[in-house]
């Protein structure tokens, strides 16, 4: 019997974006896992329970239960943990499918469990709609054009470096705004970008936000499950 480990992208929100090869994947799986938060609720299971309604009644669950922290030893812990369990269903024969909201290995948890399982393991991933394409179609925004330099951050980059990727660069998304959207906000002002900014909650989900004029956003924090988009309000198109 020869089980495998399997990342799907369930997409950003929107039901309707999750591919067909992942769909089918979800139904088959002998082991569905994911993410989810101390009272057990996954955003990747609310994602694809439309495909987890039609799986067989006998479907396991291994939810990784990460607690919202940034303490590397608790997350390599529960990684490891997840992993070893993952592992325990691979070599009895079940398929192994791990739920991933956006890309499974773009800013993907998935990585984690991958990098301790692939090297014993058969693995494979099933490629997902990122929130950085969610954003852009829910703008009617092109990322970039022709040549235009285009870069992607996270708001748990410094000061300096959201500031200096803003003045080099034509494009830039800033994942993961949260609790760094104020310190944004100063890096859009300091580099005299406000005007081209786009803010962005929950796409293609229930209390989806667009700001398209940042300046009226409040200097508290965000949701995780936030973004800006920053694109020239000039472009070349010759």
């Amino acid at each position: 019997m020869t089980g495998q480990f399997i990342g799907v992208g369930v997409g950003p929100g929107d039901p309707e974006l999750i591919t067909l090869k992942a769909y089918t994947l979800i139904q088959q799986a002998d082991v569905i896992s994911y993410i989810a938060n101390a009272q057990g609720e996954s955003q990747a299971k609310v994602i694809a329970a439309q495909a987890l309604n039609k799986a067989a009644p006998k479907q396991e669950e291994i939810p990784v239960v990460m607690p919202m922290c940034d303490d590397r030893n608790i997350a390599n812990g529960i990684y490891n943990k997840a992993a070893g369990a993952i592992a325990e269903a691979i070599q009895v024969g079940k398929t192994v499918v791990f739920l991933c909201e956006g890309d499974p290995l773009f800013f993907g948890s998935f990585a984690y469990l991958l990098e301790r399982l692939q090297d014993q393991h058969p693995c494979q991933v099933v490629p997902g709609i990122s929130s950085v394409h969610a954003a852009s179609s829910a703008l009617q925004l092109p990322l970039t054009m022709l040549k235009e330099s285009f870069a992607v951050m996270s708001g748990r980059h410094s000061d300096q470096q959201l500031l200096d990727t803003l003045n080099n660069h034509d494009s830039v998304v800033i994942m993961k705004a949260g609790r760094s959207r104020q310190r944004i906000l100063n890096a859009l002002k300091a580099s005299n970008r406000l005007a081209e900014a786009n803010y962005l909650e929950y796409i293609g989900r229930e209390g989806e936000y667009i700001a398209r004029n940042v300046q009226q956003l409040q200097g508290e924090a965000g949701p995780y499950f936030s973004l800006f988009v920053v694109t020239k309000q000039e472009r070349d198109r010759s």
